[in-house]
């Protein structure tokens, strides 16, 4: 059973639609994916047929996967409702709303579900793409985590850590990620993404063989900045975008998947991918 787990160095830099790829490129190579985000944040949500919500990127990439969207693949949605509280969404149904406080305290009891559901999902797929939530270094939520390297433990999976360089200061964001985390889950780390990349790849591949040394982590490819018609999670966006606006247009959310991951597939080591995946690489034309 391959399984692969994408974190990211903060909010917006680029985990979902890197999940979104990966999800295609791997659906292109034959494989049965499904993605899975153990718990997401968003006012951005998807109601399905059968009335459950969850949240619209994990339905996105599932689309992405050629695969129906459940509500597994995002059991615990969080709709913000005031500035310290939330409604919680558990399989697709409103539990309650909660302060922050009172959430933290209720999601202990949420991990065994999440274990059982997760498990499912991988009896049923070859391969489950997870997706992290914010960052993993934010230590101060590192007790009773079921997202980041919490989730990465529950599943035993290998993470890929991607970073947004547009923001700049890519490479603290890096070392300090993987180097603020014990030991125990600095392991997992097997590949590091940079993202939004603006310039002459050259120029940069001095600091990625630094970032390689300081870390121990290998640098898997640098993805260039793309203008992607795809809509976004929530609010942290980097640009106005059509398909925030209206209704999904399917056969245009189609064709830009598959343009983003082919500069996923031209600008990463996608065999290297395959094999922290756990799954036989095939090359694609």
């Amino acid at each position: 059973m391959g399984k692969i787990m994408v974190q990211g160095c903060s909010s917006s830099a680029g985990k979902s639609v890197l999940a979104m790829a990966l999800a295609r490129i791997f659906s292109d190579m034959g494989y049965r994916v499904a993605p899975f985000k153990s718990q997401n944040m968003s006012r951005i949500f998807h109601r399905l047929e059968n009335g459950l919500i969850m949240s619209n990127a994990q339905v996105i990439q599932a689309f992405a996967a050629r695969v129906s969207p459940d509500v597994r693949m995002n059991p615990v949605l969080l709709i913000p409702k005031t500035e310290n509280g939330s409604d919680v969404i558990v399989e697709g149904k409103l539990v309650k709303s909660m302060k922050a406080k009172d959430y933290f305290e209720y999601k202990k009891d949420l991990k065994l579900k999440i274990q059982d559901i997760y498990n499912d999902l991988e009896d049923e797929f070859d391969i489950v793409v997870l997706e992290g939530a914010g960052s993993p270094a934010e230590i101060n939520l590192r007790e009773g985590d079921i997202v980041n390297m919490g989730m990465a433990e529950m599943a035993d999976s290998d993470v890929i850590l991607v970073v947004d360089i547009d923001r700049g200061g890519a490479f603290a964001s890096l070392y300090g990620t993987v180097m603020i985390l014990p030991e125990e889950e600095r392991k997992r780390f097997k590949g590091l993404v940079i993202n939004k990349f603006r310039g002459d790849v050259d120029l940069l591949k001095p600091g990625l063989k630094m970032i390689e040394d300081l870390t121990g982590v290998p640098v898997l490819g640098v993805i260039p900045f793309s203008h992607l018609e795809v809509p976004d999670e929530d609010s942290l966006i980097d640009y106005e975008k059509d398909a925030n606006k209206g209704d999904k247009d399917f056969i245009k959310l189609n064709s830009e998947i598959d343009r983003f991951a082919r500069l996923v597939r031209d600008n990463l080591d996608i065999e290297k991918v395959a094999e922290i995946a756990g799954v036989e690489y095939v090359k694609l034309t």
